[in-house]
């Protein structure tokens, strides 16, 4: 079973959870920008939340089932149909044979997700089966290219709640080993200050942009280049803030302010451009507090899936169904 790109989007790429272990070769983790959608998307098909789903960055396109195949939409919300009837986000349907599912613009954030049953089943580079483009693994998926199903059928008709995180807002950060370099009215300002998510952004890194000055650090011109990881707020030559993403470089040089802790990143990649984004230091004990409950939250997600209603206005059969498993009478009494 498959789904056939008959269109799509200039920036749609196959990703999982990434591929941890190479940072020492050069090679980042890569792995879907917002991992609470792949969790998402796991949950409502119910199956493994490793399994691969095809990220599409603003845009999706047109793709045609080959064979009965159940699928689920998660992420940015875009608009979806299936056959030209809509499809509902935050949910999973069954496509038969021959239809035709259509993802257009993202509504709000930026990256919605396309997962199939049984995940994506491309064969796997070095533990993975995620695209890093800037290392030249793997390849934005074309028109023309087949996905693939993996083992297992899924289920479809469900839906899952899912928080909004596609407008901006705080994001909660802890000190890096090179805040101290930064003066503290410099990290008071940095607190206070209101950015915006530039138009410079890609899954290596997003530029922050805003009003008055720069922010630089003491030496800034001698820090030595040391390993980097997402989440990592680089200040540049021009002062402006990067964080940097999934498929960052492994060292860099740039002073870093601060990182984002790990459960605010999918806030951080789905705002966009021109979305107001702050920053909040918190303690490490704090930060790790968060991050465990996001991680038991991610496991109870299988549990919060719950049927997907249907309106009857957009069932094509809707006759051939039983609305009414009894029969009455108006008159007869009973005994």
């Amino acid at each position: 079973m498959s789904l056939i790109a008959h269109s799509i989007g200039p920036a749609c790429t196959i990703q999982d959870q990434g591929r941890p272990g190479y940072l020492d070769q050069g090679l980042s983790r890569s792995g879907a920008a917002d991992l609470l959608a792949l969790h998402e998307g796991a949950a409502l098909l119910g199956q493994r939340p490793d399994c691969a789903a095809l990220e599409m960055a603003g845009f999706g396109g047109t793709f045609e089932a080959t064979q009965e195949v159940n699928i689920a939409l998660t992420g940015a919300p875009m608009q979806a149909s299936i056959d030209g009837a809509q499809a509902a986000w935050n949910a999973s349907h069954v496509l038969t044979g021959g239809q035709v599912l259509t993802v257009g613009a993202a509504r709000q954030g930026v990256y919605g997700y396309l997962h199939l049953a049984g995940g994506i089943g491309t064969k796997p580079m070095l533990g993975s089966r995620s695209a890093h483009l800037t290392a030249k693994v793997g390849k934005t998926v074309a028109a023309g290219d087949l996905l693939p199903t993996g083992a297992g059928h899924g289920q479809a008709g469900f839906k899952i709640g899912s928080p909004d995180r596609f407008t901006g807002g705080t994001l909660r950060v802890i000190a890096s080993v090179q805040t101290s370099l930064f003066s503290a009215a410099t990290l008071d300002r940095l607190e206070s200050t209101a950015f915006r998510r530039g138009a410079r952004a890609n899954r290596m890194g997003m530029q922050l942009d805003m009003e008055g000055q720069g922010f630089a650090a003491e030496g800034q011109l001698n820090i030595l280049s040391e390993v980097i990881t997402p989440g990592d707020i680089q200040m540049t030559g021009s002062g402006n803030p990067f964080i940097l993403l999934p498929e960052c470089q492994t060292t860099g040089g740039y002073p870093r302010i601060a990182t984002v802790i790990p459960c605010d990143l999918p806030r951080a990649v789905q705002a966009p451009a021109g979305a107001s984004l702050r920053f909040q230091f918190v303690s490490l004990e704090d930060a790790l507090a968060l991050q465990a409950a996001f991680e038991a939250e991610l496991a109870r997600l299988p549990g919060r899936v719950e049927p997907l209603v249907r309106d009857p206005h957009d069932i094509a059969d809707l006759l051939s169904y039983q609305l009414v498993s009894g029969v009455i009478s108006a008159t007869d009494q009973g005994d």
